[in-house]
């Protein structure tokens, strides 16, 4: 009894994190980014994109109880998944896999640090150089890094205002990256 209750709550949050995972890779697959803005359209490039999009929705749910909190776990749980599989049809083997996931795990996590302090902090100075350290670590000048900066903290804003319920119902709404382009 109890194995078939949390089994339908189980595939009931899987639908919401696979509908929230959806969305996240959306947003960071947005053209701008790579097409105007000069994120490199490269594995790494949409590595970062799509770990900064991850990182706004872990830093909404942060501090959140119950299914939020377990929402977000299984979201990460999710990102990790996908970058593994990403790296497997990159053509690295099974013995290189978990180096390189360590490795990633640890530039995620670096990342997500320097970004929320920077937004804790209200700096979108200090957002604007950690994402051209973590963005474009090969660019001595990154001028779209700004605009980016700029969208991380519109869309930090929005997803502040979105109601809880509404993320672990399995909407997360991203601006789009032309309204920062400012």
């Amino acid at each position: 009894m109890f194995q078939r209750l949390f089994g339908r709550e189980r595939n009931a949050n899987r639908a919401i994190t696979d509908a929230l995972y959806a969305q996240i890779v959306a947003a960071a697959r947005q053209t701008v980014f790579y097409s105007h803005w000069n994120v490199p359209d490269s594995p790494l490039g949409r590595f970062e994109m799509l770990s900064l999009h991850m990182f706004l929705v872990q830093h909404r749910l942060r501090g959140e109880d119950g299914v939020a909190q377990e929402i977000a776990q299984v979201l990460i749980d999710e990102f990790f998944l996908d970058v593994d599989h990403s790296l497997r049809e990159l053509g690295i083997g099974d013995v290189g896999v978990p180096k390189r996931m360590k490795k990633l795990a640890k530039m995620f996590y670096g990342r997500t640090a320097a970004y929320d302090d920077a937004l804790e902090r209200n700096d979108l100075e200090g957002l604007t150089a950690a994402l051209a350290r973590n963005v474009r670590p090969d660019a001595a000048n990154w001028p779209q890094a700004s605009q980016l900066a700029t969208y991380v903290a519109d869309a930090c804003k929005q997803l502040a205002a979105q109601p809880t319920e509404s993320i672990v119902a399995g909407t997360a709404a991203f601006p789009l990256a032309s309204e920062a382009d400012r």
